[in-house]
């Protein structure tokens, strides 16, 4: 592969400003690349982070091959115990609706089991914030009408078979 070209330490916040840009164009693999050129030459930009794991997450219904590790392993470069519980909940949370659109066998299960998820990490991060930051409120209530619109449930135990004897 050709080596890449590094953008100017400079450039970062018009580079920022076109990340949001193809967010908002629906191009979230132009927005991905933006950020690993600002994170290239700034490893620890948490705007550059933030917008990469929601890229990568905008990515979820598109490719199955994108998954929850992949957003999550840049959670935890984020700064502060309130983003990484917000932006870990955010990556369940739009897991969980991609597995929905998917409507495969056991969807509805998956997505009960990751809408849960986000619902612990979003009660997590409302602790931590501010009084004037209800962001994780708002999720958190837009994950519990998402599974009660769907009638979203756990899976059910599988009961132990009887073996013949």
């Amino acid at each position: 592969m050709t080596e890449l070209k590094k953008i100017h330490p400079e450039a970062v916040p018009h580079a920022l400003e076109r990340v949001e840009r193809y967010r908002l164009l629906n191009q979230p693999r132009v927005a991905e690349s933006i950020c690993l050129d600002i994170l290239a030459v700034d490893e620890n930009n948490q705007q550059a982070l933030i917008a990469l794991l929601l890229a990568l997450t905008d990515q979820f219904g598109l490719e199955a091959k994108i998954g929850v590790n992949a957003a999550l392993k840049y959670v935890q470069r984020l700064e502060g115990k309130y983003a990484q519980a917000y932006y870990a909940g955010i990556v369940w949370e739009r897991h969980a609706k991609s597995r929905l659109n998917r409507s495969y066998p056991g969807s509805g299960f998956d997505a009960f089991d990751e809408l849960s998820r986000a619902l612990a990490l979003f009660d997590k991060a409302h602790e931590l914030s501010p009084p004037e930051d209800d962001d994780a409120i708002l999720h958190w209530n837009a994950c519990t009408r998402v599974i009660d619109v769907n009638k979203l449930e756990a899976r059910p135990d599988e009961e132990p078979s009887v073996q013949s004897e």
